[in-house]
């Protein structure tokens, strides 16, 4: 069992705490409001130490908002000497350079960062199962002790994480493409939606929901974000704005009847070269991606309709590898995308007609 203090008890602070209760660790809970501190405890994300506790902590965990991180995990090392301190702050490289301008010794130090989150906020939204099966990347610089990586390993693991290094600059880079560019691209179009009419904003399908999902997220936090890792997220920018600006001229090339050539083949191949980049996503349980044939099933918005699909999908005896469920507009009907291996596609489609569900397509 490792004692582990962890220190801000938002979101990622009390999912940690709930993970680590659940693995049976001890956990101890602190955070700049203590109200926020009881509410996770009350939860069941740890407890709140007694007097002159935690005396001794294996691991304290920084789980405070990136502009706040670093002062954090300095006072962290000077107030437990003897304990390893990591922090799961999205951005490392700002992290790392106050870290290294105070002169503290660093051995004890190891970044990471779980790739984990949800678009709500503070503890009432963590989650134990947070972690399970999300990467949890540990950026450990070359002042780090192996015993401190290995341990604050250990502990990601433990929530249920699978665990990856990377250096910080690196880390920073990689988060600026799978992370910060999409959170800002989701966040641009749908404020597209903003001067919509009623009316056009009604038309709106199951491709611009999954684009807009995370548009949701707290902007206070992503100014944070976005701000500790400035240059690296300005760069992949400008990568986008001249793929951009050749996608502008193409259609200005062909507006009102025009006909130059190569606007229709910059048009084919931007579309192409993200049909290359969406095929490097790592497939089920992080292997190879798999071409997979979608079912589509019209399905109605009734009370046991999904769980009567499913269980007549489960009798058939055919794996579901993904899902997803659009709504029809004016309809009181939805449309149950099924991806299944191609050779049980045909079968599938047969047996649930058999059953009689409405195929699509």
């Amino acid at each position: 069992m490792t004692d582990v203090h962890v220190v801000g008890t938002g979101l990622l602070g009390t999912s940690l705490g709930l993970a680590l209760v659940r693995a049976g660790h001890d956990v101890t809970l602190e955070d700049a409001v203590p109200t926020h501190a009881a509410l996770a405890r009350d939860l069941g994300a740890g407890r709140l130490p007694g007097p002159g506790e935690p005396s001794g902590p294996d691991l304290v965990v920084v789980a405070a908002p990136p502009d706040v991180t670093a002062g954090c995990v300095l006072d962290a090392l000077r107030r437990w000497p003897q304990a390893v301190v990591t922090d799961v702050a999205s951005v490392k490289g700002v992290v790392l350079r106050a870290l290294e301008a105070s002169g503290v010794d660093l051995a004890r130090y190891c970044g990471s960062h779980p790739m984990a989150g949800r678009e709500r906020s503070g503890a009432v939204a963590g989650r134990a199962d947070l972690f399970d099966g999300r990467a949890w990347v540990l950026t450990p610089t070359t002042a780090t002790a192996r015993s401190a990586t290995d341990l604050v390993a250990t502990v990601a693991r433990a929530a249920g994480a699978a665990v990856r290094e990377l250096d910080p600059a690196s880390h920073d880079a990689a988060v600026a493409v799978v992370s910060h560019l999409p959170q800002l691209a989701s966040s641009l179009v749908a404020a597209r939606l903003a001067s919509l009419d009623d009316d056009a904003v009604a038309l709106a399908g199951q491709g611009l929901r999954d684009v807009t999902r995370i548009a949701a997220s707290d902007p206070h936090l992503w100014t944070q974000i976005l701000a500790g890792n400035a240059r690296a997220v300005r760069e992949v920018l400008s990568g986008l704005a001249d793929d951009l600006d050749r996608v502008l001229e193409a259609l200005a090339a062909l507006e009102d009847g025009g006909d130059v050539p190569g606007a229709r083949g910059t048009l084919a191949a931007a579309v192409a070269a993200g049909n290359a980049g969406q095929a490097r996503l790592p497939g089920k349980h992080g292997a190879t991606p798999t071409a997979y044939t979608t079912v589509r099933v019209l399905l109605p918005d009734e009370p046991g309709q999904l769980g009567r699909l499913f269980a007549d999908i489960g009798e058939i005896g055919t794996n579901v590898e993904e899902f997803h469920l659009d709504h029809g507009l004016g309809q009181q009907l939805g449309l149950a995308e099924v991806d299944v291996v191609p050779a049980a596609a045909a079968g599938l489609v047969h047996a649930l007609a058999d059953r009689g569900w409405r195929i699509h397509g």
